[in-house]
């Protein structure tokens, strides 16, 4: 089990707790907006952190923490990651897991195990823009699936795609009818990547949708999802409308 990071505190990470989180190196897909992109390489080890340190790390702060948040990368490309997880609920810590969704079998071993409590699962984009937008091939039908187990309702859990500006209002209500009848779906704002790709990514100059524009998806999502919540919008304050 690789890691390449520990934050030791965090009160956004998962709802209502106080966590510590996890950070996994490696991913299998290439997302242009990413801000995680130092961990992209499945051998990114620098200033990495030993399992058993985190462990360790841990049985000091149990009473003091509420669970631990795995999130990458994407946690379910690592060796070991029931195990290390078996360990963390050992401490009677509660886990939540951040996954891209292209792993469903990892996915479901994991929910069949008892060892995750919550679920965080970013949806990109609907299936025609997938691979445009995260940079690879992606097998759909396994997001498919990973959502499917999600609708299952066995666990906590929350869909949340990023409003990135390449995405229209048309796309997110496409997303809210895959996922219609969700407990969660949390729209999240768009801010770039403060390292840039080089060359330039072009799409990466495009102006964010502003607050308005979510307030009208958010009206086409009712009747759709349980739960449609933002997190970094202000979607009270008056902005000029988005021209997308």
């Amino acid at each position: 089990m690789m890691i390449a990071a520990l934050v030791k505190t965090s009160f956004v990470d998962y709802p209502g707790k106080i966590t510590a989180v996890v950070f996994t190196p490696g991913c299998n897909l290439n997302c242009f907006y990413c801000h995680n992109r130092g961990l992209l390489a499945t051998d990114s080890r620098s200033d990495g952190v030993a399992a058993e340190e985190v462990l360790r790390w841990l049985r000091e702060r149990q009473g003091l923490l509420d669970a631990v948040v795995i999130t990458g990368g994407e946690p379910t490309l690592q060796p070991g990651l029931a195990e290390f997880i078996a360990e963390i609920r050992v401490l009677g810590y509660l886990v939540k897991l951040d996954t891209n969704g292209t792993c469903p079998t990892v996915l479901a071993s994991l929910i069949d195990a008892g060892l995750l409590d919550y679920v965080a699962m970013d949806i990109k984009a609907p299936p025609q823009k997938y691979d445009s937008i995260c940079g690879v091939h992606v097998d759909y039908e396994s997001i498919n699936a990973s959502i499917d187990q999600l609708l299952h309702d066995r666990i906590g859990y929350e869909f949340r795609t990023t409003v990135i500006p390449q995405l229209t209002k048309t796309d997110i209500l496409a997303i809210g009818q895959r996922i219609r009848g969700a407990r969660s779906y949390v729209l999240q704002q768009y801010r770039r990547p403060e390292s840039v790709a080089r060359p330039p990514d072009m799409r990466l100059a495009e102006p964010p949708h502003p607050s308005t524009w979510v307030r009208e998806v958010i009206k086409g999502l009712n009747g759709l999802v349980r739960s449609c919540d933002t997190r970094g919008f202000d979607i009270n304050r008056p902005l000029a409308e988005s021209s997308s």
